[in-house]
């Protein structure tokens, strides 16, 4: 199975963009912290999984085609549908769907026409599956020597001002992504945790549908264009990427300023010793492009490696190691060594372009 593997960087000047709310690091009660890892270098700010996932949901929505999935509640209880083959987002983002058994619940869903859809509550039926994505937690390449602290206040209304206090950092956050493209739109029905992706009304949807089945009968497919589809439109969202908390004070564009794809066999990823930092020097803490790391990666993996090489950077951004990127992925791409690998630079979006048309060319060898 193919995995595509993808590395990023978001550049925060004054960003405060997930929050820990109140902290015992700040005394006063009207505050709120930024969320940070705590080391003896320093403190590393941080952004979740979670929110950074869902940015990229949010996105999708503006994607033509895209399908997100209904949202529904049960007291305490929250779940999406759980039906990947109507909704790219539950196929893509994974799901678990433990519906409760309560007699208010069932006559809830009945009301909401839920049960067409939804599996019988006499089933019992837990349905779960792992995400074919898989994002890593945003966290700052170098330590934050000591977070910013902003005091502010309410003065508009009459009488004393009400004061708060906020934290907020400068800082470059790297991100890991990886996509199962072997999973991806791909549904079992076994019972297995994480594989239980189908009850007995989505099996019956499938066969309606006219889906394959795979895996001598323990799950059913889309089509190959329909997989395509997915993966093009969760690529596309991550394009233009955009969210993260105190954008009215502190806006920050978090679109990748720097971003690293390919596809290769086995789902270890390809590109996490690629950026890091200068050690010493006036540059000591900024983040740098590892370029030897990048060639080791294209040379040892050269026979997993299924894809181009595709970077991009936006111009602006690190340009004093451009000329350093343009060199290494030239010598990637014409050196024996390396399997002659196609490469790629240009800004982030058109790395992401140029990679999907390829995707068009190479899909049967992908996602097969």
């Amino acid at each position: 199975m193919a995995f595509l593997s993808g590395v990023f960087l978001i550049d925060c000047p004054a960003s405060a963009l997930n929050n820990a709310g109140k902290t015992e690091a700040i005394n006063a009660d009207n505050a709120i912290a930024v969320k940070s890892i705590q080391t003896r270098e320093g403190a590393y700010p941080y952004v979740s999984a979670q929110a950074f996932r869902y940015w990229w949901r949010e996105s999708l929505r503006d994607v033509q085609g895209w399908s997100a999935s209904p949202i529904f509640r049960e007291g305490k209880i929250a779940y999406t549908d759980a039906n990947p083959l109507l909704y790219a987002e539950d196929d893509l983002f994974g799901y678990m769907r433990a519906q409760s058994t309560k007699e208010d619940a069932k006559k809830k869903r009945e009301e909401t026409g839920l049960l067409d859809k939804a599996t019988p509550v006499a089933e019992k039926v837990t349905l779960t599956r792992q995400s074919p994505l898989k994002v890593s937690t945003l966290v700052s390449v170098a330590p934050v020597r000591e977070i910013t602290k902003d005091f502010g206040v309410m003065a508009r209304q009459e009488g004393a001002p009400v004061p708060f206090e906020h934290e907020f950092y400068r800082a470059a956050l790297q991100g890991l992504f990886s996509v199962d493209l072997g999973m991806m739109g791909r549904f079992y029905h076994i019972q297995r945790t994480g594989y239980k992706h189908l009850d007995g009304v989505r099996v019956e949807m499938a066969r309606e549908m006219g889906l394959e089945e795979y895996d001598d009968g323990k799950a059913y497919q889309l089509s190959l264009e329909d997989r395509h589809q997915r993966l093009q439109m969760l690529m596309q969202g991550f394009a233009k990427i955009s969210g993260g908390a105190k954008q009215s004070i502190h806006y920050t564009d978090v679109s990748p300023r720097l971003v690293i794809l390919a596809v290769a066999k086995g789902g270890n990823h390809l590109f996490g010793t690629t950026v890091g930092t200068f050690p010493d020097g006036y540059k000591r803490g900024l983040p740098q492009i590892k370029l030897e790391a990048l060639k080791e990666t294209a040379r040892v993996m050269r026979d997993e490696i299924v894809s181009g090489i595709y970077v991009g950077l936006t111009q602006g951004y690190l340009d004093e190691q451009r000329g350093g990127l343009i060199a290494a992925l030239q010598e990637i791409q014409e050196g024996e060594i390396y399997g002659f690998r196609k490469t790629f630079l240009g800004h982030p979006r058109e790395a992401i372009e140029a990679f999907l048309n390829e995707l068009n060319e190479g899909k049967e060898q992908w996602l097969r």
